[in-house]
């Protein structure tokens, strides 16, 4: 087993000490070859030993400038030190007792906090789940369930998880759907973030073949994040929000990747003032520590006991974790993200002056991405997946999404100064390319 000193710092920017990848990795890739599903899809080579704010230092000793937070998770930085300290008082206690049948206070404790955070007036409750895709496929049943129809709308582009339910309202990639049979039947999907696809539902669908009051739910990302780090256009979100008061329908907004922090506000939908019925969240909820929440209006949420259950969503530890992310959050990291993203979008703009086959950034707070275009402007996603390859072996570790997308989704930990090494990095890197 590898012993790595974990009370040394890390430094704070990428330093490479073995070509990539090294022995150490190579070694482990090659374990994982063997063993693991091949449905996992790993961009690059990074094999990963430990981590401290936004630094990773693999198992050769790199140390690499993490901007993809393990997929928008570790909101807090790596391994922050209150949240370690949560998780470690907590796992002396308790580690599980299933909140489903019994009761804990860690449980009730960040269930007040997020039904107190709300995005929407009046009372709330809380579903405990362990992912965002368990969120979502809760979020269908209670709409469901609540509404007595049958029928949800969902948009293209959109990701929601790959469990079978989610990945019905997901429209992203025809990968993530291929082989699998038929899905959850009565979901349509149409276009995001324009107009054009809210005049269609109105003025075609329901008028034709979709009777809008047998729609359940309308699920929107309030900022699409697989399908591109998408900001939809003015009064989107709010022509959603009416047409499902005119029609009776319950509003789902997906903020599995877009809440806890990462556009400034707790949750995105806030940056448009519109309230929800149901908000779906995940992924930076616990600094990494596996944890879901289904967030409703209390009318909403009456099902009878046994209707919806599980055995380790609001595990203590987990939401021990929560408690302790979500202080932080307030306490400054989510005004950070908001600082730090109006910085980055500043960098990658003169990026743009620079180097014409990269687009204008776009998104809110840490949640920033821009494409990369070929010489006609059509999306290059070559040319994005080469860059992706070029920033890790320069220490810089990035995402890609939509169809030629990078994005920007760090530790809300992040300062300017990373932010600009991220930055020098790029500028180096497309010089070699374009």
């Amino acid at each position: 087993m590898l012993s790595i000193p974990v009370n040394i710092p890390l430094p704070r920017a990428p330093r490479l000490v073995t070509t990539l990848p090294g022995v150490r990795a190579k070694a482990l890739v090659e374990r994982d070859r063997n063993v693991t599903s091949p449905s996992y899809t790993r961009d690059y080579p990074l094999v990963v030993a430990r981590g401290q704010g936004c630094m990773l230092e693999d198992v050769d000793g790199n140390i690499f400038l993490d901007m993809t937070a393990g997929i928008a998770v570790t909101s807090t930085g790596h391994c922050h030190p209150d949240v370690v300290e949560a998780i470690q008082a907590q796992s002396a206690n308790l580690l599980h007792m299933s909140g489903t049948d019994f009761y804990y206070e860690p449980m009730v404790e960040f269930a007040e906090k997020l039904a107190n955070r709300a995005p929407f007036p009046g009372n709330a409750r809380v579903f405990f789940s362990n992912s965002g895709a368990e969120s979502n496929e809760g979020a269908i049943k209670l709409a469901k369930y609540y509404t007595k129809r049958n029928l949800i709308v969902a948009f293209l582009g959109a990701f929601h998880g790959r469990t079978y339910g989610a990945m019905s309202l997901t429209g992203s990639k025809t990968v993530q759907r291929a082989n699998f049979g038929s899905l959850l039947p009565g979901v349509t999907h149409i276009p995001y973030g324009t107009h054009v696809g809210l005049d269609y539902l109105e003025k075609q669908l329901f008028t034709t073949i979709l009777p809008a009051n047998e729609v359940a739910a309308i699920i929107v990302e309030p900022i699409q994040g697989e399908g591109g780090y998408i900001v939809p256009e003015d009064g989107f979100l709010q022509r959603i929000r009416e047409i499902c008061d005119r029609y009776q329908i319950l509003m789902i907004v997906d903020e599995v990747q877009s809440g806890m922090g990462r556009t400034g506000k707790l949750f995105a939908i806030a940056h448009w003032d519109i309230m929800p019925d149901i908000v779906t969240t995940a992924k930076g909820i616990a600094s990494g520590l596996p944890l879901g929440a289904i967030i409703a209006r209390s009318h909403i949420m009456t099902w009878k006991p046994g209707s919806h259950a599980t055995t380790f969503g609001g595990n203590p530890v987990a939401c021990a974790a929560g408690i302790a992310t979500l202080r932080l959050l307030e306490d400054g990291l989510m005004e950070n993200a908001t600082r730090m993203g109006e910085i980055l979008q500043a960098g990658l703009f003169k990026l743009c002056d620079r180097f014409p086959r990269l687009s204008s950034p776009r998104g809110k707070g840490l949640m920033v991405a821009v494409d990369l275009l070929d010489e006609t402007g059509d999306f290059d996603k070559e040319l994005r997946d080469r860059i992706l390859q070029a920033a890790f072996h320069r220490g810089l570790l990035l995402l890609g999404c939509g169809k030629s997308a990078i994005r920007f989704c760090p530790p809300l930990v992040i300062d300017s100064e990373q932010i600009q090494i991220a930055l020098n990095i790029i500028a180096e890197i497309l010089l070699e390319v374009m």
